[in-house]
């Protein structure tokens, strides 16, 4: 959720103590508050922590913009050129541990009521997604003694990769039995509105997603990644075509990003050749039309803009002079106006059923369940394209309707016949679906599978360490130089030779 991160500084830190410190006060306050049930505690602090993991993390639209570079979505003309579109990545932030002291006290507060089981089974859930994407940005990373801060553990130590997604996926099987036997709770922002069932169903999504993340880990016995995705799958308590995205609606008190910024970012944005020329290879899908507007010099030229020739992308790898060039020339599509005109455009869908069918469909190809791939492919592109037409019936007279979803499967939209080929179908199917929603997916797959082939030009390569590469990871916090250095010296020297940069290769990648 958040490609360019500025380093947190110590004082920053203490910062953050100091907000914890005193929201635990106002906690207690809220606690001896006569009118005010425990219940009620629960369900504001559920409020805050689901939003936490869940919402937009960048201050602005540019962030956003520069998250959708990273993966190869978009470039970025005129106004200085993003680091993460040139393959440069900075440190990340440990800053998002500070949602632990939220979850312990809204589970305290919880205890012995009606909704205890559910608020548990969020406390879960947004401890492992939070725990899960710091690992995967950075490495190894303090887990078991985190949030020890009462106990006097002011400098917790690291722990390896392996053991941290094994807490991941052990909390997200926790966060499952807690979903199944709770109630309706109140203070969910997101669109299940405190259904047990829906948390429930989305918890084992996420889990087969972070599963198959970890593919290359396959054959480690401890994370039991083939017996965890069956047993998973075999408890049917999976998402479906009515369970709805796991997320959050945007509106006009709660504007997407992109909504309403006077075209300073739109205006500058280009959609990349690397998604636009995927999408007219499969023919011409039609979120090309709902995702870009068509280049102005193409219709200058007499082009329509219903013609999918009117729409060119940008090699986002180019010489950004020369881009800028291009840009001011109209020789490039922009993204759609419509995430500057609308306040409630599409959704954040952090997990869906349409992700997690395709992610079926690969776990069939590799023989970690039976099934019909073929059937889960097309389930999950159905779904997808079914949440595209759900954001309006049209755009530039380009209809995504059920006539259309139904005809899709021709040409090179049909399911292929080598499991190689397959593959290729299902991870570039869930690189377009996750356009503007969690970019950082993408660029996690594009790690695991080197696919879709991301353009690369060591002539203009900001990755002084690899000019020819992509960065694998984010380094870590600045601040653990000076606050807790020798587990940080622990954690470099085992994983990365001592030293912290960006093309170091994680333990779940090796």
């Amino acid at each position: 959720m958040k490609t360019i991160k500025k380093l947190i500084t110590t004082g920053s830190i203490l910062f953050l103590l100091l907000i914890v410190g005193s929201c635990s006060n106002n906690f207690d306050d809220l606690n001896d508050n006569p009118d005010a049930t425990t219940e009620g505690n629960a369900a504001m602090l559920c409020t805050n922590v689901v939003l936490r993991v869940t919402k937009f993390g960048g201050k602005d639209a540019k962030a956003m913009i520069s998250d959708n570079a990273l993966p190869k979505y978009v470039g970025y003309a005129n106004e200085g050129q993003l680091s993460s579109q040139y393959n440069l990545i900075g440190g990340s932030s440990f800053g998002d541990m500070t949602i632990l002291p939220n979850i312990d006290k809204m589970v305290e507060y919880a205890t012995g009521s009606t909704m205890e089981n559910s608020y548990k089974g969020v406390g879960k859930f947004a401890t492992a997604l939070m725990f899960y994407k710091l690992t995967m940005e950075m490495g190894d990373i303090p887990f078991s003694e985190a949030n020890l801060g009462q106990d006097g553990v002011y400098k917790p130590k690291y722990d390896s990769q392996e053991a941290v997604l094994i807490g991941v996926l052990n909390n997200l099987k926790e966060a499952d039995q807690f979903f199944a036997n709770g109630i309706t709770f109140t203070g969910d922002p997101t669109p299940y509105n405190g259904n047990p069932a829906k948390w429930r169903k989305a918890t084992n999504a996420f889990a087969l997603k972070v599963l198959m993340s970890l593919s290359k880990k396959e054959t480690v016995a401890s994370l039991d990644i083939k017996n965890r995705f069956a047993t998973i799958v075999a408890g049917g308590n999976l998402m479906d075509a009515t369970t709805g995205f796991y997320g959050l609606s945007y509106s006009s008190t709660n504007k997407h990003p992109l909504s309403g910024t006077s075209d300073l970012f739109t205006s500058k944005t280009i959609l990349s050749s690397l998604l636009v020329d995927n999408l007219k290879n499969l023919n011409n899908d039609r979120r090309l039309f709902y995702y870009a507007q068509p280049a102005a010099a193409q219709i200058t030229a007499g082009k329509t803009v219903s013609d999918p020739a009117a729409y060119v992308g940008v090699d986002v790898a180019m010489n950004y002079s020369q881009m800028n060039l291009g840009h001011s020339a109209g020789a490039y599509s922009l993204i759609n106006k419509r995430y500057l005109m609308q306040d409630a455009t599409e959704p954040l869908r952090m997990m869906t059923y349409a992700e997690q069918e395709l992610i079926l469909a690969e776990a069939i190809i590799k023989g970690w369940i039976t099934g019909s791939a073929q059937t889960r492919y097309e389930n999950g592109v159905k779904a997808a394209l079914t949440d595209v037409m759900a954001v309006t019936s049209s755009y530039a007279g380009q209809v995504i309707n059920s006539a259309y979803i139904n005809a899709y499967f021709v040409g090179e939209a049909a399911f292929k016949t080598t499991p190689a080929d397959q593959l290729k179908q299902i991870w570039m199917q869930r690189y377009i679906l996750n356009f503007m929603q969690e970019a950082e997916t993408s660029f996690f797959e594009y790690r695991r599978n080197t696919y879709p082939i991301f353009p690369i030009n060591a002539a203009t390569s900001l990755n002084a360490g690899n000019l020819s590469g992509i960065p694998m990871r984010w380094t870590y916090p600045s601040s653990e130089n000076s606050v807790n250095r020798n587990n940080l010296i622990k954690a470099l020297d085992s994983q990365y030779e001592g030293y912290d940069e960006i093309n170091k290769i994680m333990w779940v990648l090796k």
